[in-house]
């Protein structure tokens, strides 16, 4: 979270001390450069949701790609907003919102996943000793 609030404060000096139209250029191809990528990941997940065989194949795409889109998606939103050529504190804050929404996702949308997938092995299990004790 430090390095997140760090990066904020150097892309956000960055913009304010050296504005100018090709820094807003830079910052705008970012944004839609991370936009696309992030966009571009979100279609390789789907299409690992739908292509991969078992369910924990299927988890282990959504949990990563997701994460990763999503990601890349929000700093194209923070990269968009501080490429105006002038900068007010509600352009900061806006900023420093979403990278705190982006270090929320990266630290629990993995871990979620995870432990979806041992929810679902201790159910299976649960489901299979039920079967086998009613057929037995």
């Amino acid at each position: 979270m430090i390095i997140n609030l760090v990066v904020v404060g150097l892309l956000t000096t960055v913009a304010y001390f050296f504005h100018s139209p090709e820094l807003s250029f830079i910052f705008n191809v970012m944004a839609v450069g991370s936009v696309l990528l992030g966009l571009l990941f979100f279609f390789g997940t789907s299409l690992g949701l739908l292509r991969f065989p078992d369910f924990y194949t299927r988890m282990h795409a959504a949990g990563k790609g997701d994460t990763l889109s999503s990601i890349l998606i929000l700093f194209g939103i923070v990269a968009y907003t501080l490429s105006h050529h002038h900068l007010d504190i509600m352009d900061i804050v806006v900023a420093v919102k979403v990278f705190l929404i982006m270090n929320f996702i990266f630290n629990d949308v993995p871990h979620q996943s995870g432990k979806k997938k041992s929810l679902n092995l201790t159910n299976m299990c649960a489901v299979s000793t039920l079967t086998c004790g009613l057929l037995c």
